[in-house]
């Protein structure tokens, strides 16, 4: 009986399939998308929308950063500072939701797609960090130090996340460099590993 690796990783999962010659073990193109998913990706305006979206949400994520560590040295411009969270905070949900429209139209799945798995799980984080800091200014229920500093723990939730989605642009575009095998994985027959 042939081993199968479900180590979690999208290019070291492994399916086992039957065959007339016996159990196959069958893998899967690797990199991030198969061509499938990419001529799905090239095709979809939401790629665009994502491109438009994430430099935006970073600018105005550093100048709200700036007027929160502003705020929170000199005392002054409490009330933009605030806002200025309230921005990055809406266009946050908004990429999160335009985001989701585009796993599902490029990997079939909303949220946990196996290539952006992690990703998701972190934004998650920082959804919760930011969500946290809504919840908080709408109910007055923490002083205006202790918001800031929680939105500079969203914000740095946040690097964390676009850090984790650049290195995934980065190698999508190393993958789309590559040249494309648009064949069918090749079944090959796994020698006995153990059981």
């Amino acid at each position: 009986m042939p081993s199968v690796d479900y180590s979690g990783s999208v290019t070291n999962a492994k399916r086992v399939c039957m065959s007339q010659s016996g159990p196959q073990v069958l893998t899967p193109p690797a990199g991030l998308y198969t061509p499938e998913q990419r001529a799905r990706r090239d095709a979809t305006a939401w790629t665009w929308v994502q491109g438009v979206l994430a430099p935006l949400q970073f600018l105005v994520c550093l100048i709200s950063a700036g007027l929160v560590v502003r705020c929170l040295l000199t005392g002054e411009g409490e009330s933009l500072a605030l806002w200025s969270v309230m921005a990055k905070t809406a266009l946050l949900y908004l990429i999160m939701v335009t985001g989701c429209i585009w796993e599902k139209v490029v990997f079939g799945q909303y949220l946990f797609a196996p290539a952006f798995f992690w990703e998701d799980v972190f934004s998650m984080l920082v959804l919760a960090l930011h969500t946290l800091y809504l919840v908080a200014w709408l109910q007055n229920s923490l002083e205006v130090r202790a918001l800031l500093f929680l939105a500079l723990a969203a914000y740095a939730a946040y690097a964390i996340n676009a850090t984790q989605f650049l290195l995934k642009l980065k190698a999508a575009r190393r993958q789309s460099t590559a040249p494309v095998d648009t064949a069918t994985p090749s079944a090959m027959l796994q020698s006995g590993d153990g059981a």
